[in-house]
């Protein structure tokens, strides 16, 4: 069995945490070190295996993501634990590997008007840079998986709707160039069931025996749905964030990523089994609540609770700092990102 089968196998759903990473890409705020390693560990006791931990970017831009190497220390003392880090250039995968994370993502944008305003580079110097993260990967002692976002893969805050032939054709050039697999992501929350379905159906039909992973934004409402439709087009990675977190600049007022709670649920309603505790899980939001009392939370699973189960006590975890309705509130943000 290949490290990709191992970390991702084909046969069940992988649910990954990506908000110490996308989700603190935009706070003013964010949670101490030793916080950030009580979060991975609640998490990982409450049966998730999957964190983004941060990024390899100058820490004078990006101060929450100073300390990842301590993060990927910590995950590395977690048997089965995968850590995930993003890295931008040459710089910043060789820190990568130095850190011995698990695996490095990059990205692309769908659109040349995107990489241009989000990361002042072309598509194609895009993926000459992952190119180079591939060989870099393959010289390496431990040779990390390597993965490749697709940004407005489902519509662009610039230019409007994308053509999913582009994208396509950039997941393609993403796998030639050595990939283990290629994420697409609905960075501004742009689109609908019937597009992430048809687009995911058409992705995992050309990825072959390469995951397909789903990274979506719930700017309009629509996360859980886009998901379920991934889901239902084979699509086997998914991300999601606590308490929602995130967000976009392109994007003013989104709601971040897709609540990694109630994603787990939607997987679980659908039949498949994520091996994760909701009721443990929820309660790794007193983490966020403690360390970001300023910061939107949000989340139906927390606010109602499991079907059946105590609705009281979910809502007095969610509390009115959690998300209610009073709290949906738009966000300013940055004018520059490196979102996905």
């Amino acid at each position: 069995m290949s490290r990709i089968e191992t970390i991702y196998p084909a046969d069940r759903v992988v649910l990954r945490e990506v908000g110490l990473r996308d989700g603190l890409q935009l706070v003013k705020a964010f949670p101490s070190t030793e916080a950030k390693q009580r979060w991975v560990r609640e998490e990982y006791a409450a049966g998730v295996r999957h964190f983004e931990v941060g990024s390899f970017l100058p820490a004078k831009t990006f101060p929450q993501f100073v300390d990842v190497r301590e993060v990927i220390a910590t995950l590395a003392s977690l048997p089965g634990a995968h850590g995930i880090a993003l890295a931008l250039n040459e710089r910043g995968v060789n820190e990568a590997l130095e850190s011995g994370v698990g695996e490095i993502a990059s990205v692309v944008s769908a659109t040349e008007e995107h990489s241009q305003a989000n990361a002042h580079r072309s598509r194609d110097s895009a993926i000459a840079n992952i190119k180079r993260l591939c060989e870099l990967r393959d010289a390496s002692a431990h040779k990390p998986l390597v993965n490749a976002a697709i940004s407005m893969a489902l519509g662009c805050s610039i230019t409007g709707a994308v053509d999913p032939k582009e994208v396509l054709r950039l997941v393609d050039k993403c796998l030639e160039v050595g990939v283990d697999f290629v994420a697409i992501a609905d960075t501004v929350g742009y689109a609908g069931p019937k597009q992430v379905g048809e687009l995911s159906r058409a992705a995992v039909k050309l990825a072959g025996n390469r995951p397909i992973c789903i990274h979506l934004h719930d700017t309009r409402g629509m996360g859980i749905a886009n998901a379920a439709a991934a889901l239902d087009e084979g699509v086997r990675i998914l991300d999601g964030s606590l308490g929602g977190l995130g967000g976009c600049p392109f994007a003013p007022g989104a709601t971040g990523n897709v609540v990694f709670e109630d994603l787990v649920f939607l997987c679980e309603s659908k039949g498949f089994a994520t091996g994760i505790d909701l009721d443990r899980l929820i309660a790794v939001r007193k983490i966020l609540r403690e360390e970001m009392p300023n910061e939107q939370l949000y989340g139906g699973l927390a606010r109602a609770g499991l079907p059946g189960g105590s609705a009281a006590k979910a809502a007095e975890r969610f509390s009115i700092n959690d998300g209610s309705i009073v709290g949906w509130a738009k966000r300013s943000v940055p004018t520059s990102s490196i979102d996905h």
